[in-house]
């Protein structure tokens, strides 16, 4: 199983370490970038099981290329 964990900065290298001496857990930080990366396409994904639920209106294709 994969977890993101969201960390207050000043608790962070005490909670790295803390899960870097369990044997069975992996730790591997990445980076801002990635972090906001992953951040847009869980929104993105939640906003498109709205869209298919019919909770909120899509914006056609068209409309969003003539913004352009």
């Amino acid at each position: 199983m994969k977890v993101i964990l969201d960390i207050e900065d000043q608790k962070a290298d005490f909670v790295l370490e803390l899960l870097k001496n369990l044997k069975f857990v992996k730790v591997k930080p990445i980076s801002p970038y990635k972090a906001e990366v992953l951040e847009s396409i869980k929104r993105s994904v939640n906003e498109l099981k709205l869209i298919q639920e019919g909770k909120i209106k899509a914006t056609p294709a068209k409309e969003l290329l003539d913004e352009l």
